[in-house]
């Protein structure tokens, strides 16, 4: 590999901000959860069931982001502007109306909601409040989400950061104000989070009309373009789903192993997910780049973004690889004083170091064939990775009575199908389709 190249400035000039704002995301329900925290048990619980319900929903949504920095960034780079301004208009007009239904769903649906979740008589009041309240801010999330992948596309990630870190500090501010001045409780949290969600919304929306007024854009609902949002979408949804999937069904069935190993497996997952952000930021810089590149008909420079993002990644991993393996016996500690949850967290975080350079390998090909728009093979490939791998593993694990780190082989086993799949086909040129519209 070449320790320097004339791509390395635009995918750090991406990838650095991106990462900001996607560190920035989680905070929103880590500021919810150490301000609700000190409520009680009850109020925190509440939060828990609802909070996981919220995260669900919106994160199966989050191809609204994907599928417009693809679409505006080919666009762009074909020097189609006002196009690339109406997808990114398209797409926020699609992530309201989802929103809207969303929201009724929630605030309706509630109290059935949180039975299904298993929510005690105790905790019920509070989960229904919060859910009930963090479901009216689903249309202002969303139109983030399409927002997001607007100025992605654009290669602009320090707006999105900018936002996300603003947004962060309202909520945190409100929340205060509200729970403990005006002694509103759980809804006051959640009411601070809603605020705070439409007011960025409000600033994307603010954007893209600024963008709409300078390209002659319209700024009206287009049944057409938000068609063609949701068709390119869909297949990402699919992707999505599956992998939520696999991380619902990897926690049921650790906390079916025993107290422990769920305590151990909570812990190796958030380190996973953690770590996961990180490499998803070279993975957006190649959605951006990509894009731009196939839609100005430059299949070579959309190669060599390839290949330079999974010589960093690589780097990248192995970094990470390192430095969890040297930490992974004291990390735990951090977490918890139990000494069979730290030995178990220890060699599980052993697995997740190991698994880190074929992660960012995966993690990379993964923005760039989403760059590409190359959305229905990335669905086909989870599924067959999830469903096809993955599921006939676990499921063996389980009946042969696996613990902890058998659980955590079939996860690995996942993320090689996962390599498999995006290394084989970005070796061939099926991806590199060119032209401002992929047909």
């Amino acid at each position: 590999m070449r320790w320097r190249s004339d791509l390395d400035r635009p995918i750090a000039a991406l990838a650095v901000p991106a990462l900001g704002a996607l560190v920035a995301e989680p905070l929103y329900v880590l500021a919810d959860t150490a301000i609700v925290g000190h409520l009680g048990t009850r109020p925190l619980a509440g939060l828990a069931v609802a909070g996981i319900v919220l995260t669900a929903a919106f994160s199966l949504c989050n191809f609204l982001a994907y599928a417009t920095t693809g679409a505006v960034a080919r666009r762009t780079g074909a020097g189609q502007h006002r196009e690339a301004v109406a997808i990114g208009i398209d797409g926020a007009w699609l992530a309201a109306g989802i929103g809207v239904v969303l929201a009724a769903l929630g605030v309706v649906g509630a109290p059935w909601i949180v039975d299904a979740m298993g929510a005690s008589a105790r905790v019920h009041p509070d989960a229904v409040t919060y859910l009930r309240i963090g479901a009216l801010g689903a249309p202002a999330f969303l139109v983030m989400f399409a927002g997001t992948g607007f100025l992605r596309g654009r290669l602009d990630t320090r707006t999105t950061l900018v936002i996300a870190v603003a947004a962060n500090v309202v909520n945190l501010v409100l929340e205060v104000v509200l729970v403990y001045g005006f002694r509103l409780g759980i809804a006051g949290s959640a009411w601070g989070t809603v605020v705070a969600q439409v007011l960025a919304g409000a600033v994307y929306v603010a954007i893209l009309r600024r963008a709409a007024r300078s390209t002659g854009a319209t700024v009206r609902p287009d049944r057409r373009g938000i068609a063609t949002v949701a068709r390119v979408g869909a297949p990402l949804a699919v992707r999505t789903g599956s992998l939520l999937a696999v991380s619902v069904t990897t926690t049921a069935l650790a906390a079916r192993i025993g107290d422990v190993a769920v305590a151990a497996h909570q812990i190796a997952f958030q380190v996973n997910l953690l770590l996961a952000l990180v490499l998803d930021a070279l993975a957006i810089a190649g959605q951006a780049l990509v894009g731009r590149a196939l839609g100005a008909d430059d299949a070579p420079a959309a190669r060599s973004v390839e290949r330079r993002l999974v010589a960093l990644g690589v780097v990248l991993g192995l970094g990470l690889a390192v430095v969890l393996a040297a930490t992974a016996p004291w990390f735990p500690a951090v977490f918890t004083g139990s000494p069979g949850v730290r030995h178990l967290t220890t060699q599980v975080l052993w697995i997740v170091a190991a698994m880190q350079p074929l992660a960012a390998v995966v993690f990379v090909l993964d923005g760039v064939l989403i760059g590409a728009g190359d959305q229905r093979y990335l669905a086909w490939a989870m599924v067959v990775a999830s469903f096809g791998v993955f599921a006939p593993v676990a499921a063996g694990v389980t009946v042969a009575g696996g613990g902890l780190l058998a659980l955590w082989g079939a996860i690995a086993a996942w993320l090689v199908a996962r390599g498999v799949g995006m290394v084989g086909r970005a070796r061939t040129d099926r991806w590199l389709v060119t032209g401002a519209v992929r047909s």
